[in-house]
């Protein structure tokens, strides 16, 4: 992981130009790409942070930046500006140590993730991916980790894209629980074009938003999709003409949900995802017992009889 990590530090064009080769006909400008031009939203508080940010644990993180933008909000950015947010092992590797102490955070409700106005993530850095053997691939169970948190956490992932989501960066946002972008964010699954396919769920999850005729167009192509057609397409569950809009939007959602019982939203989060594992009278029954069991908890108690009284309720997260 450290020398992963040296190799990372290299000079700017030969990391720009390894993010670039997943999508090198929509990116022509990599290399140019600088610190200084990475636009910010006027409210993406974690933006205008220095390059190496230290998180809630106190752990200091080189590729990603930690904040607490809103009440029981928090916001992870990915911050690899030279090369476009270009994911590699060392940045999964914060995004998903972060994303574990934010977990377990009681004064945090949601995450917003997001990237940079040019670029949520523009793909995966393929210099660490060309060398690998099938064998080393296959053993050291390559990518695995990039789907941690699909499974870890369990409070809701908001993810905020604009600008290119290719690739990794593509399966990364459709991993999250809700996904806006603005009208002109670049998506697509480019694999094919280097004799690949999407290995972080990019095939499996695109065909459960788009239908299996669209996503197979996608994937066998490598045709880019706009902001605008993911949010027509159900991939998005909103767009926005611009970066700040997107942000402001990302962060009410996330502000909106961490006002509410953690033990009910951490159920409703639950109940939706098993929706798409379950067959529907299955996912009914799992549903029905899960809404059973919230009789169990305090904050039921609170939320209806506020609600009887008329009151706004004061929730216990218990």
């Amino acid at each position: 992981m450290q020398s992963a990590a040296r190799a990372l530090r290299r000079p700017v064009a030969a990391a720009a130009a390894a993010s670039s080769r997943l999508q090198a006909a929509s990116l022509p400008r990599v290399v140019a790409m600088t610190a200084a031009a990475v636009p910010t939203s006027r409210r993406n508080l974690s933006a205008t942070a220095a390059p190496t940010s230290t998180g809630d644990s106190g752990t200091s993180y080189e590729f990603i930046q930690v904040s607490r933008p809103r009440p029981g909000v928090a916001q992870v950015t990915l911050h690899r500006p030279k090369a476009l947010n270009a994911l590699c092992t060392p940045l999964i590797t914060e995004l998903n140590a972060a994303l574990a102490v934010l977990n377990s955070a009681a004064d945090v409700g949601a995450v917003v993730l997001t990237g940079s106005e040019r670029a949520f993530a523009a793909g995966a850095d393929i210099k660490e991916m060309a060398p690998l053997s099938f064998s080393a691939a296959y053993t050291s169970a390559f990518i695995e980790s990039w789907s941690a948190l699909t499974t870890t956490l369990k409070k809701p992932l908001i993810a905020a894209v604009s600008g290119h989501a290719l690739g990794g960066g593509c399966e990364l946002a459709l991993m999250a629980d809700i996904l806006y972008c603005t009208f002109g964010a670049n998506f697509g699954q480019p694999e094919i074009k280097l004799g690949t396919i999407p290995g972080a769920g990019g095939s499996q999850r695109l065909a459960r938003a788009v239908g299996k005729s669209r996503a197979m167009e996608l994937v066998l192509t490598g045709r880019p999709f706009s902001g605008d057609e993911a949010a027509r397409w159900g991939v998005a569950a909103r767009a926005f003409p611009t970066h700040a809009e997107l942000m402001d939007a990302a962060l009410d959602t996330a502000e909106t949900i961490a006002g509410y019982s953690r033990v009910a939203v951490m159920a409703a989060k639950e109940v939706v995802n098993k929706s798409q594992d379950l067959p529907l009278r299955d996912g009914v029954e799992y549903e029905r017992r899960v809404f059973h069991s919230l009789f169990g908890s305090r904050d039921q108690k609170i939320g209806m009889a506020a609600f009887v009284d008329k009151k706004k309720p004061e929730w216990s997260h218990e």
